[in-house]
């Protein structure tokens, strides 16, 4: 018996030993068949990075520092420039989603100088879309040159009427208002004030006579009458170093007091010679507008309406300043063909071109209403601002003057007018 409980003892432990061993055998074959039961992972697909197409814009632009009577006048260096990058930007927000990304190309000259070398050497570099802030015959040098390389080219700069009459190009498209449509607007304020007798002071240069020329325009074609006008000759000072507040105080009463009794002062001074010494030193306190005092223009830094406050903000972030009208305007030319890309989804030139030129095509600017293109010269529509420097005081065109089409035609040369044939 006390051998039988020996064994009995012996036993024990390696039964114990084996059933451990088996248990834990069993239990690492789970993981195993676990693993080979599971379906083997495929290899993560490598990410199709979508190809870029780049579209690139130029910028043509005439620049040298500006004089003006108000150091607040003076244009600032990026003028313009800078409206097209923010747009550029806008562009470039969406572009990314269909692989296309937009680039602007600046190119400076001298006013007055020969630009076509540079121009084509900006068609040699892949520039199908050139904004031109140029003057009249600086944009004309090119704009055959541009027709025939299958260039388009947006005038921002200048407000010149014959560009968009008898020297207009089919492939030239003004995003700047006239200075007919600047006139307009200003003189439908004037007579929707009943105020329509004037007197007119314009200044000796080419562009004040032009400017001139559109007021007597709009005041045949309004009602206003002009009652008399004087020309201010420029004599060469240096402006603000030669003419002191008190001379000043005294010339301006005098220079304005053999006028007849008026209601308002045009005033048409775009080369910066006399136009701010006007207001508040006439003879008869009369209001001034014109290039001084209530100004029309194609925007203004303090609108704020039409979700004008969006695009003032984003500018000014990205500008430390406020948006003038000639941002305004390379803005709105940058997103006509950023549109246009994105519409179509191409960058073929020939796409982006007949959309623009489609019956349908249209632009939002900020400016209350959709912008279209007047087809017989291609002038981009739009209202004209009124205001002085701290405020908008209203936007033409004005309640009550009406047009079968749109009465944005009522501002500048209408289509029965018009002597531009497309070439």
């Amino acid at each position: 018996m006390r051998k039988e409980r020996v064994a009995m003892k012996s036993m024990v432990p390696n039964t114990l030993l084996a059933f451990i061993g088996l248990f834990l055998a069993s239990v690492n074959a789970v993981p195993l068949l676990a693993q080979e039961a599971q379906p083997t992972k495929p290899a993560q697909a490598k990410k199709v990075e979508k190809p870029v197409t780049e579209i690139r814009i130029g910028y043509l632009r005439a620049y040298e520092p500006q004089l003006a009577l108000s150091v607040l006048d003076v244009p600032p260096r990026d003028e313009g420039v800078a409206g097209a990058n923010v747009a550029i930007a806008d562009n470039n927000t969406t572009g990314n989603f269909l692989g296309q990304k937009f680039t602007l190309d600046v190119t400076e000259v001298k006013p007055g100088s020969d630009i076509v070398p540079l121009f084509k050497s900006m068609i040699e570099k892949g520039d199908r879309y050139v904004l031109a802030d140029l003057s009249a015959a600086q944009l004309l040098s090119i704009a055959d040159i541009a027709r025939d390389n299958g260039v388009l080219l947006f005038n921002i700069g200048a407000t010149d009427d014959a560009l968009r009459e008898e020297e207009c190009r089919v492939n030239v498209f003004h995003i700047a208002p006239t200075r007919s449509m600047l006139a307009d607007g200003l003189a439908q304020y004037l007579i929707w004030k009943q105020w329509p007798r004037w007197v007119l002071i314009y200044g000796s240069h080419e562009s004040d006579r032009l400017f001139a020329d559109a007021l007597r325009r709009a005041a045949t074609r309004f009602g206003g009458q002009i009652l008399a006008e004087k020309e201010f000759k420029d004599e060469g000072t240096a402006r603000r170093t030669d003419t002191g507040v008190v001379q000043i105080q005294r010339q301006m009463p005098v220079f304005t007091q053999d006028l007849p009794e008026h209601d308002v002062v045009l005033v048409a001074d775009e080369s910066e010679v006399f136009g701010t010494y006007v207001p508040f030193r006439t003879w008869i306190p009369r209001p001034v507008a014109g290039t001084a005092g209530l100004t029309p223009s194609a925007w203004h830094p303090a609108s704020e309406q039409w979700g004008g406050t969006q695009i003032q903000n984003r500018f000014a972030k990205a500008n430390g300043r406020r948006m003038l009208s000639k941002d305004m305007s390379a803005w709105t030319a940058v997103r006509i063909v950023g549109d246009a890309a994105t519409r179509t989804q191409s960058a073929e030139p020939e796409k982006i071109e007949a959309f623009i030129r489609a019956d349908d095509f249209s632009i939002a600017a900020f400016k209350g209403q959709k912008l279209t293109f007047r087809k017989w010269n291609w002038q981009l529509r739009q209202p004209v601002f009124l205001g002085d420097g701290r405020s908008v005081v209203t936007t033409s065109p004005q309640e009550g003057f009406l047009h079968q089409v749109s009465e944005l035609d009522t501002l500048g040369v209408d289509q029965p007018e018009t002597k531009c044939v497309l070439k």
